[in-house]
């Protein structure tokens, strides 16, 4: 018999019991009172003790119902003391159970109770916190009301009948108390023949029971299980409609108020708050002192583990990009889940809302997000420690801030990064590191666990596993594949790696199809651990299984974890506060406390007040530029080969044909180039001239490399507009082929010209004859100057080719080899030993001195000439044709420069003006760019003032609105 009080009478009301797990408990046999034990044995005829029960309590209380509850006649022809003995016996025994029902009802009653008010409370803690809507009170109820379907609540809850059905018949109960008062008054005053028959036939009674009960206890117990069964699914459907039930109103509370039906906006929540604060942080310079303590989650797992899946489970959506094996996530992703009315997820650097509900949408984001892991990793380079951060907002998701981490590896494969491995170890350290840091470790639980890197890594950052969660993944795999379950109970209960953590779960994160949905994937884990032998063993208990559990578990922790630690953070930014403002006053008093960004605005409007200025250059000042520069760059290509052979014939009519032909040749391929080179040369050196002469007016010199940035970056992106070559050359072509000099001013320019023109050459000339031949007498006795044996001998060939010269003062351009022989003769014969070219390379500068000074000379007497061409009289030493093509060289000039000029201010300078604007916002949204560019202890002092300010301000709204949730 069951002793009143004991455990096993306790498990069993226990067991009768409905619950919201989903889960039947099944109680070991071990664990039961050595009594109960033996009451078993002797009720379900296991004669076995050892032997497994199968639901042992249910099966007593079956048997214990069924009894008679009248002692039977005795029948024909057996004896009357016989009969009077079995029924004494009979009666003793339904008298002792009985008497347990009184206890029966009352942990009915108690355990009945405590599972309503648990269920009442969870259902009561799932509704919204209406405390920050009181203002809207009444109109907001009288509007909500509306909307609750009183109906359709009153229909789920359980009918009165059929709770009426589970209830015991108390006054069937209560008329056998009263039969067994009379009894019980016998068996208190001790009668001796009660006991005797009890002693005597309890062991002949036993074995006959055995065998009449035995077939028919089995099937009791039976129906009684599929009864509890049936009516324990009934109540979980009962409490699944009225969690949907509180769903759907939540979601119009968040939905009204997000429709605005009220004057006053409504704040942000804690977890934006708190999320914010982490973006903030994210973007601060990691090399300052100040380290980021705050509190999230980080996923950390070997990869292929299941990281993504958990995580995906967790936030209610398939969210991440996935492939078969492969790495897929390759930078650290932040997502802030939080609750809200519609199921949508967000990047922080944009406005564009992903309906999670929708399969194009979910599509839409998971490539965003294999393209910003992708943009995020340099070249060369396979992961990035980088953060993407992403919000996801849905009803009834925990809200909490995940940071999903690349997979550990153990070997870098082909395509991958060297150092990929270390990459990855110290991103996951620099996570983990935070003392605040909740850590969920993922372990994939189809593999040997002798494979695990991560669990390792872990025990390394948390010893004392004071921080840590472990999950064990892909446990429908596990149960399949491992022959011995118990090792998946080592696992859970810390007892196989040497790690330890807060808590221990067990999820299954579907069947390994990418196109599962979440729904499918819950129902599936549901199923599995209702049917598994891992749960009904009791290898694993129930609050350790489910990803709902393990979400439930780690939002708790990740709070806890926020509470404790986030004031103390907040007094470390306001001392790192107080330092960089003391630092800043004594550094820089008169000096704003401008950041990078408003540092770069300012250098933006300085640098297009400069391009501006590019418009304000007067015509006259851009055509002598470009006429000067053109000249210095054709002048050689004119003199050289153009005027020079073509003066060297003996007519007139030669020279012009010669000029002319040339000219034409000049111009058709090299000319309109040439001229397009200066131009684009001199915009160039004009812009820089005018942001040289800005720096000088007061600029900050912070602002130098920019600008010289900028400055060759327009340059770089600027093309000149080529169409124009081809009109260019034809105007070019015209300009060069008029020979008419109309008046006396146009002639004498071109005289001036052509002076000025050959006495630069001259004087070029005769530098380069002075090097040759070396310092003359007067600079060796004053400078103390001696001439080389090269110079010795150049000065000597001169020596003799200018007595030549003097002897044929009309010699040709060119020496005959008879001459040169003469010359190295006569030099020879002066003991001077000199080589034929040598010779030849001191006569084409000789000659080249002696035709330019005969050539000055015919253009001084040209200056009297103007009469003689205007009437083409025929004379031949005031023949000036080399006049009238220096007249038509500077025409060229003239006309090209206004062309040019023209050119540059009516679509170059504003072209350029674009591109600079354009280099200047593409600089503007290249921060990285902005950091090199902008530089100094100046501007990171600013740049550390503003983010502290900004993370102290955020702390302290975060903290203030925590408060008023407790």
């Amino acid at each position: 018999m069951l002793r009143v009080g004991s455990k096993a009478a306790c498990i069993a009301c226990r067991s009768l019991l409905p619950t919201n797990m989903g889960v039947r408990f099944r109680i070991p046999l071990q664990k039961l009172h050595p009594l109960s034990r033996a009451i078993h044995h002797r009720y379900s005829g296991n004669s076995n003790p050892h032997r497994p029960p199968h639901r042992t309590a249910a099966r007593y209380f079956t048997s214990m119902s069924r009894l008679p509850m009248r002692p039977s006649k005795p029948p024909p022809g057996s004896g009357g003391h016989n009969y009077q003995q079995q029924r004494n016996f009979w009666v003793a025994r339904l008298a002792a159970r009985l008497l347990k029902l009184r206890y029966i009802l009352l942990g009915t009653a108690v355990g009945g109770g405590y599972t309503a008010k648990k269920t009442y409370e969870e259902w009561k803690d799932m509704l919204p916190d209406f405390s920050e809507y009181n203002w809207v009170i009444p109109d907001f109820v009288w509007e909500l009301s509306e909307q609750i379907d009183l109906d359709k609540l009153a229909k789920a809850l359980p009918e009165m009948e059929e709770i009426a059905k589970l209830l015991p018949d108390f006054d069937k109960i209560g008329e056998n108390f009263t039969f067994l008062k009379s009894l019980l008054s016998s068996e208190t005053s001790g009668d001796p023949a009660l006991k005797a028959t009890d002693s005597s036939t309890a062991a002949s009674h036993d074995a006959s029971d055995k065998q009449y009960k035995k077939s028919s206890d089995k099937e009791k117990v039976d129906q009684l299980q599929e009864e509890l069964l049936r009516t324990q699914l009934k109540y979980q459907r009962m409490l699944e409609r009225l969690e949907k039930e509180n769903k759907e109103l939540r979601k119009v509370v968040l939905q009204k108020d997000d429709k605005g039906i009220h004057q006053r906006k409504v704040k942000k929540s804690l977890i934006d708050m708190y999320s914010e604060v982490l973006d903030v942080l994210s973007d601060y310079d990691a090399n300052y002192n100040t380290q980021d303590h705050l509190p999230r989650v980080v996923v950390v797992g070997d990869q292929s583990a299941g990281k993504t899946s958990v995580l995906e489970m967790i936030a209610q959506a398939r969210i991440f990009p996935r492939g078969s094996g492969e790495m897929m996530t390759r930078s650290p992703v932040k997502v802030t889940l939080s609750e809200g009315p519609h199921h949508v997820a967000m990047f922080k650097d944009s406005g564009r809302e992903f309906d999670l509900t929708k399969e194009e949408d979910l599509a839409a984001l998971r490539r965003e997000i294999e393209l910003r892991m992708r943009k995020s990793v340099k070249e060369g380079q396979t992961v990035s420690s980088e953060t993407i951060s992403l919000s996801v907002k849905g009803p009834g998701i925990q809200r909490m801030v995940l940071v999903d981490l690349p997979g550990v590896i153990s070997t870098v494969t082909t395509g991958m990064a060297s150092d990929t491995k270390d990459t990855i170890f110290s991103i996951s350290k620099a996570y983990m590191q935070n003392p605040n840091a909740i850590i969920l470790c993922i372990q994939d639980g189809s593999v040997d666990a002798e494979r695990s890197i991560v669990t390792d890594l872990v025990s390394q950052m948390d010893p004392h596993g004071k921080r840590t969660i472990f999950v064990l993944t892909k446990v429908d795999l596990a149960e399949k594949n491992l022959a011995s379950p118990s090792r998946i109970q080592q696992i859970i209960e810390g007892k196989l790696f040497p790690m330890k953590a807060l808590g221990y779960f067990a999820v299954v994160t579907g069947k390994g199809s990418s196109g599962e949905s979440i729904d499918s994937i819950k129902d599936y884990e549901e199923e599995f651990f209702q049917s598994s032998r891992l749960l009904r063993d009791g290898m694993l208990k129930a609050h350790q299984v489910t990803t709902k559990n393990l979400s439930l578990a780690v939002s708790d922790c990740f709070w806890k974890m926020v509470r404790e630690s986030v004031e103390q953070q907040a007094d470390v930014f306001k001392a790192s506060r107080f330092n960089l403002e003391t630092e800043w006053k004594n550094n820089y008093p008169r000096l704003r406390e401008l950041d990078r960004n408003e540092l770069f605005e300012k250098a933006k409007n300085e640098i297009l007040d400069e391009v501006i200025s590019l418009s304000q250059v007067t015509p006259q000042h851009w055509e002598a530029i470009l006429q000067k520069k053109l000249w210095e760059r054709v002048s050689t290509h004119v003199i050289e080969n153009i005027y020079l052979p073509a003066a060297q014939t003996m007519d007139s009519g030669t020279f012009n044909t010669t000029v002319d032909i040339k000219l034409k040749q000049w111009t058709d391929k090299q000319l309109p180039h040439k001229a397009l080179e200066v131009a684009w040369e001199t915009l160039q050196e004009e812009f820089a001239r005018f942001m040289a002469e800005y720096k000088g007016k007061d600029q900050d010199d912070i602002f130098d490399k920019l600008k010289e940035a900028v400055k060759d970056e327009g340059i770089k992106r600027h093309k000149w507009n080529e169409r124009a070559l081809d009109s260019l050359r034809v105007i070019q072509h015209n300009a060069l082929e008029d020979r008419s000099i109309t008046d006396k001013p146009q002639w004498d320019a071109a005289i001036q010209f052509m002076e000025e023109t050959l006495q630069s050459r001259l004087k070029d000339t005769e530098s380069v004859i002075k090097d040759m031949v070396g310092p003359n007498w007067k600079q060796r006795w004053l400078n103390w100057q001696n001439r080389t044996p090269d110079q010795h001998i150049r000065n000597e060939t001169k020596n003799e080719l200018e007595r030549l010269l003097k002897l044929h003062d009309d010699h040709t351009a060119y020496l005959a080899n008879d001459e040169v022989t003469t010359v190295r003769k006569n030099l020879e014969g002066r003991g001077v030993e000199v080589d034929p070219v040598l010779i030849k390379d001191t006569w084409h500068q000789l000659y080249r001195r002696h035709f330019l000074q005969k050539a000055l000379s015919h253009c001084n007497l040209c200056k009297r000439g103007f009469y003689y061409y205007q009437r083409h009289f025929v004379d031949a030493e005031l023949e000036c044709n080399d006049v009238v093509l220096f007249w038509r060289i500077q025409r060229m000039l003239v006309i090209t420069a206004n062309t040019l000029r023209q050119q540059l201010t009516n679509t170059e300078v504003r072209r350029m003006e674009k591109n600079v604007k354009e280099v200047l916002d593409d600089f503007g949204e290249d921060m990285e760019k902005k950091t090199h560019l902008i530089t100094g202890r100046r501007v990171q002092l600013a740049e550390d003032l503003k983010k502290v300010r900004e993370i102290q301000e955020k702390l302290e709204a975060f903290i203030e609105a925590l408060h008023k949730e407790k």
